[in-house]
């Protein structure tokens, strides 16, 4: 069976459908929907009439690509009042070999997350961080050993219900079931996992566009996830108020002659315009830049405060991601900003180089390890929808008068 997911990303600035495809382990994008988002502020609800146009809009958008419909997704949902836990759950090997399968270390997990999870809030996530075999700690994978009893020690990542509940309801509205949901911390950290975070402390900070997001993690394993309530779009605002001017021509402003820091622009570079007064405004590049940077400074070093209160661990390395970061010179402004090990995270597959797929991209990975991890298969479409999409059986029917008919004729008849 093929193995296609489905994840969509509802941020403030625009809602984000990936459809993407694993082959041999390589992660191959079908198609990516974007449009711009609607009834969402600061990544939660605020109004369902709004948001359901703009939804349909984008699953319309995909299934136009693909041809076929998209009933199923994972969803990617904010790091609001996610809650990070560890607990401990055994389950006894029942079966007459006593081998460990991929069932007994679902029951362990379930065993871990028994009791443990209040009525308010909802279970995204088990990772099992240890093994133990009839009490003795395990460090490689227990599948196909043998045991009486195995024991896991996990992770338990949890959202409020309340937080969930109404895009769920939303979706199912439009006719789409939410085949499970992803806190954003986790996709983040499985679309720009590398061999750095996997040795130690490490720290992600997605710039979106209403808010920044900064999460721990200890060996790739999410420990503690915090928002900061700035993002790109006050960048945005900030350019509007001191130039005059929409906040539509600020943020294209911003994307097309803006730098991260004014090192390299040139006061040269102008762009002219009218304000909301209806005069003309001449913008250079390099004043333009100078305001960019003073917010982002600002946002990264709020970030940065998060980071010390979130662990008291030394942090060994950072990731920063997120739309924002696309901006030129980014690299340069982290430079300024940290002294620690530092990386500008890169979205580099085909169809949705950027980094502001960041999530939607690393919650299909992240869902694809979760089925790995319980030996399950699993596409978005059906066998029927699958030939389909291959293009099995389709004919092309071409109209014998036209010009491309005659050109068939001409070739194939004679």
């Amino acid at each position: 069976m093929r193995k296609i997911i489905a994840s969509l990303d509802i941020g403030t600035s625009s809602i984000k459908l990936i459809v993407g495809e694993f082959i041999k382990n390589s992660l191959n994008v079908l198609c990516a929907s974007e449009v711009p988002s609607k009834g969402i502020k600061k990544g939660l609800i605020a109004s369902r009439d709004d948001l359901i146009p703009a939804l349909k809009e984008t699953f319309h958008k995909a299934e136009e690509m693909l041809g076929i419909p998209i009933k199923e997704v994972v969803l990617a949902i904010p790091s609001y009042y996610t809650e990070v836990s560890m607990s401990e759950g055994s389950t006894t090997i029942t079966n007459e070999d006593h081998v460990i399968t991929h069932q007994d270390l679902i029951r362990a997990m379930q065993a871990a997350s028994y009791n443990k999870i209040s009525d308010e809030e909802e279970l995204v996530s088990i990772v099992p961080t240890r093994y133990k075999i009839n009490g003795e700690e395990v460090v490689k994978n227990p599948i196909n050993m043998i045991a009486d009893k195995l024991t896991i020690k996990a992770v338990l990542v949890t959202v409020l219900k309340i937080n969930i509940s109404p895009f769920i309801s939303v979706l199912e509205k439009i006719g789409v079931k939410v085949l499970d949901v992803v806190s954003s911390p986790l996709g983040d950290m499985a679309a720009n996992k590398n061999k750095f975070v996997l040795n130690g402390v490490s720290a992600l900070i997605n710039i979106g566009e209403g808010t920044t997001t900064v999460s721990i993690y200890n060996k790739g394993i999410l420990t503690k996830s915090e928002v900061v309530e700035l993002g790109g779009a006050n960048v945005d605002n900030d350019i509007a108020y001191i130039y005059k001017i929409t906040k539509k021509d600020a943020k294209h402003i911003k994307e097309n002659l803006g730098l991260a820091v004014p090192d390299l622009a040139l006061p040269e570079e102008k762009i002219s315009l009218t304000d909301r007064l209806g005069e003309t405004v001449v913008i250079n590049q390099k004043d333009l830049c100078e305001i960019i940077e003073s917010r982002l400074e600002e946002i990264l070093g709020l970030a940065k405060k998060q980071m010390n209160l979130l662990t008291k661990k030394n942090i060994d390395y950072i990731i920063v991601t997120g739309g924002t970061t696309e901006l030129g010179d980014f690299n340069n402004l982290l430079d300024k900003v940290f002294t620690k090990s530092h990386i500008l995270g890169k979205i580099d597959i085909v169809g949705v180089r950027n980094n502001k797929y960041s999530t939607g991209i690393g919650t299909i990975k992240y869902y694809n390890e979760r089925l790995k991890l319980k030996n399950k298969e699993y596409s978005v479409f059906n066998l029927d929808e699958l030939e389909a999409l291959s293009g099995a059986h389709k004919k092309v029917n071409i109209n014998e008068n036209s010009i491309l008919g005659k050109l068939f004729g001409y070739f194939f008849d004679s």
